[in-house]
Parts: structure tokens; sequence; C-alpha cells
């Protein structure tokens, strides 16, 4: 009796029911997901293609007419991306709708389950009120006296094997309920993508139109502007550099994180910050540094491209630093990781929206690339640091910036 009664205690940590759905045609479902699977590989190739093209313009001299194909294939490739990520939402829902299914299906078991299980108990119930002296008379011998015991213990199994479905069809609905929260989720990260890429082809097409406008489509009036560009460039890295060696010689830091130990060269496991990607700059004194464009000094980071609105990921896990905005790298942030080493990522396309101290994973998406601050055009500026520092620029209405070359590491060291 009591054995039983503990039993029925245990029973009811299983009988949570959830909201029912409407089951769909798992077939057509299925179906469906293939054929939009199908649509995502053609339109992955496409864009391979265009960015392949972005590759070739690239290493072409720098002319007007390259940063227009440059721009065109970068609206193509936005736009294939925006499919894409449309097919993705739509593939989302689908298999939104088939967990809900399973859902139902898992439900619709716990009940019938319920169901057997009471019967049971009823009956178990019935047979332990009859009394010692009620079980004699019904049975004249001790043989129906041990075959009613006999079906007593059958009636006992039968219940404890019930009691493990309901265990099993509970832990499936549990699993399933679970793994639609992760997909709405990842539903919602991808309605949120593609609003960033939206805006992405807005800017890349206002960019255009910008460079169209301000150089008369003349040859001429683009190579003058570029000239104009290195020269304040030049003049803007020239301050910088006074600005950081007072901030040196006083110790005004708002952050100062100095590296515990610098890893070995290849002894450190990173990423590059963007999926897809081309290489722009490079590291050091680079033909544009030789050019003074960073005022004498060598470059201090990698310059990569996608295109605008590409999401930029950490090149490891870690947490935020610091983040803001410059006249200089535009909106960037900086990410301190094991043994206190700091990768920054300058001129994204807006804040990070981070707060200091929030943790990161290498999948994290800290910006979108953009082309905000002192820059040319559109690209992650990454740069990694061995001693990193933030100051106030009081030239630049107090705005925060950090130091340039001293106390950085080449990102070649570490990027596969």
């Amino acid at each position: 009796m009591i054995f039983r009664y503990k039993k029925i205690a245990f029973l009811s940590a299983f009988f949570v029911l959830g909201l029912f759905f409407v089951k769909p045609a798992l077939a057509d479902i299925n179906q469906q997901i293939l054929d939009l699977r199908s649509q995502i590989d053609t339109l992955t190739k496409q864009a391979a293609q265009y960015t392949s093209n972005i590759n070739a313009s690239q290493k072409q001299a720098d002319t007007l007419a390259k940063q227009i194909n440059i721009l065109n294939n970068q609206i193509l490739q936005l736009n294939t991306q925006i499919s894409i990520t449309g097919d993705q939402i739509s593939t989302a829902k689908l298999e939104i709708s088939d967990l809900e299914s399973k859902i139902f299906d898992d439900q619709d078991k716990i009940v019938k389950e319920k169901s057997a299980i009471g019967k049971l108990i009823a009956e178990m119930a019935a047979r332990d009120q009859t009394s010692l002296a009620a079980i004699l008379i019904k049975n004249p011998t001790l043989s129906n006296y041990y075959d009613q015991m006999q079906q007593d213990t059958d009636l006992d199994l039968q219940l404890n094997d019930t009691l493990v479905l309901v265990k099993k069809e509970s832990e499936d609905l549990q699993n399933n309920k679970t793994a639609l929260e992760e997909k709405k989720n990842d539903l919602e990260t991808l309605n949120d993508q593609q609003v960033q890429q939206k805006s992405a082809v807005t800017d890349t097409k206002q960019s255009k139109d910008q460079l169209l406008t301000a150089t008369k489509v003349k040859e001429q009036e683009y190579q003058k502007m570029l000239t104009d560009v290195e020269s304040k460039q030049a003049a803007f890295f020239d301050q910088l550099k006074k600005l950081e060696a007072q901030a040196l010689a006083t110790g005004a830091f708002i952050v100062h994180v100095t590296a515990t130990s610098v890893p070995a060269k290849g002894m450190w496991s990173i990423r590059w910050p963007l999926d897809d990607y081309i290489i722009t700059q490079g590291y050091g004194m680079t033909a544009y540094a030789r050019r003074g464009a960073y005022g004498g000094a060598p470059h201090n980071g990698v310059d990569i491209a996608s295109a605008v609105g590409s999401s930029i990921h950490p090149i490891d896990a870690g947490s935020i630093l610091a983040s803001g905005y410059d006249d200089g790298w535009g909106n960037f942030v900086a990410i301190v990781h094991a043994n206190n080493m700091v990768s920054l990522y300058g001129h994204m396309k807006a804040p990070s929206g981070l707060a200091n101290g929030t943790p990161v994973t290498k999948d994290s998406v800290i910006g979108y690339e953009g082309a905000t601050g002192n820059t040319t055009g559109a690209h992650v500026h990454l740069s990694i640091y061995k001693d990193f520092f933030t100051y106030l620029n009081t030239a630049h209405n107090n705005q925060l910036y950090f130091n340039y070359f001293d106390g950085t590491v080449n990102p070649y060291d570490y990027l596969p």
C-alpha cells in the first residue's frame, strides 16, 4: 500500500501539459525545408562569385572605375545575402512548425499514458481495499489466492512499465520545447540580421551616389580626393602621436591592460573577424603607410572587407573591455582575452551596444562592417595588443582613443 502511494506521488512530477498545436503535414514541411536549403546553396554560390569579383577588383589599380565596380558587386552581394537570410527565416519557421508537431505528439502520448496509469491505479486501489476475509471467501483454495497475488504482481509490473514510458515522453517533450525556444531565438537573430543587411544596401548605394557626385565621374577628381584624404590622415596621426606620448608621460589612462604572457607565434588559435573577406591592407610598413598616411608610423593592424553590414565576430572568447566612437576609428570595440591579450575592431557601422564586461565567444556578433571614422571605404580594422590603454583626446572633444602602434603584435602571427 505505502509503496504504491509513493508511486502515485512520483507520477505527479510528469503530469505537466503545455499548449496544444495544430499538427501540420510533416511530409510537406520536410520537402519545403529541402527545397529552401537547395535555394540557399544556389544563392551562396552566387554570393561567393560576387565576393570573387570584389576580390579581383581590389587587386586592380585604385581608380574610380574600380571603386564603382566594387560598390556594384557589394550591392549585388548584399541583395543575395538578403535572399539567403529570407530563405533561412522561412526554413526556421518550418522547423518551428515541425517541432510544434512533435510537441503535439509528445503531449498526446502523455495523455494516453496518464489514462492507462489511472485505470491501473484504480484497479489496484480497489483490490487493496478488499479485506483478507473477503479475499478468502472469494478464493476457496490457496491456489486461487496465489493466482490473485500474481495478478497484483502483474499489475505492479505494468504500472512500472507505464511509468517509464511517461518519464520518456516527458523528457522528449522537454527536449522538443527547449529546441523550439532555440529555433525561435535563431529566428529573431535572422530577422535582426536581415534588417542590418537591408540597411547596408541603402548605405552602400548612398556611398556610390556620393562618390559619383564628389568626383563628377572624372578620374582626376577621384585621385585628387584620395590625395586629400591621405594628407588629412597624415596630419591626424601626427597629432595623435603627440597626444599618446602625453598620456604616457602623465599616466592619464582610462583603461590599461598588459598581457601576463604573449603566445608564441602560431600558438593562439584565433579566427578572422569576418566569415567571408578579402584582405585590403596588412600589418606594418605597408605601401600605404610608406606614403605617410599614418604620420610616418606603420599600419597597426590588418584591414579586411566583405560588404557593409557584414557581421563582425571576436577572434576568440573574452569580454568587452572598452568601446566608443572617435574621429579616427569610428565605432570601435576592444575585447580582452586570456592572458590579457586585447583585440581591437574599428570602423564599425554602428556602436556595438555591448556593455563593458559582457562575455563573448568566437560566434558572438559584436558589430557590423562599416566606414565610420577616418577611412576611404568600408572595412574592418583588426589590431592585437600585448599592451593596451585608452585615453581622452582633448583635441577632439575628449573622445576616447587608444594607443596606436606601440604595444601591438602582428595579427598574422596567429591568424589561420
